[in-house]
């Protein structure tokens, strides 16, 4: 495994990359990618970060590991590829933002057009081994990840943090909430969405407000 992603984050992220934690979970990745089909394509592994430079990031949405089935995962939470059938959590997201906003419904579940926009969808675990959901967990990458929650918190102003779920919610220990906004709600997925803890939330218009509060430009959800 390459650590290939964008510059604007070295500075930010290489001591973390000289950690030893870090060197095992290259091992560990390689090996694993090397030996089983793994999830997302190995040069879109860091993509959530090469699509969302440090210096544009605006909203924090996280997720837990990538989905793993064939060329789904391509780097960003919720997100899969042109083309697929949209997973059942990003079905649901995409209602709320239906309702929400006014907004149709989309064709395409790719969701780089958001991370394009400012806009970090971050696993916290950023591999996975194929139809073995959270394989790769608890191998070094939440490490990683909280360590990129905590940069994200100490040196930005104003960013707008969503956290779905009580895995997400977990992760506002790491985040400044005088300096930041953050939204908490259900799971989009279909057990937590259907039993109300979803729907509802308004948490595209509400971030948006957020953002033209801290005279930013909004996001195009």
């Amino acid at each position: 495994m390459n650590v290939d992603i964008h510059e604007s984050w070295k500075p930010y992220l290489e001591t973390e990359f000289e950690k030893l934690y870090f060197k095992d979970l290259v091992g560990f990745v390689k090996a694993e990618y090397r030996n089983h089909t793994c999830f997302p394509p190995g040069n879109q592994i860091f993509n959530a970060f090469n699509h969302c430079h440090f210096d544009d990031v605006k909203v924090v949405i996280i997720g837990q590991d990538p989905y793993h089935d064939v060329g789904q995962a391509n780097g960003l939470c919720f997100s899969v590829n042109e083309g697929l059938k949209h997973p059942p959590s990003l079905i649901n997201i995409f209602k709320e933002i239906e309702t929400d906003l006014g907004i149709p419904y989309p064709k395409s579940g790719n969701l780089m057009r958001w991370a394009d926009q400012g806009v970090l969808l971050l696993n916290a675990t950023l591999t996975v081994r194929a139809h073995q959901a959270g394989s790769h967990q608890n191998k070094g990458w939440e490490l990683f990840t909280d360590s990129v929650i905590k940069t994200i918190s100490e040196k930005k102003e104003s960013v707008v943090f969503l956290l779905w779920g009580g895995y997400a919610k977990k992760k506002q220990k790491l985040i400044d909430t005088k300096k930041h906004q953050v939204l908490t709600s259900g799971h989009p997925s279909p057990l937590s969405a259907n039993r109300g803890y979803w729907f509802g939330n308004k948490h595209f218009s509400k971030a948006n407000f957020l953002l033209e509060q801290a005279l930013q430009i909004p996001v195009r959800w």
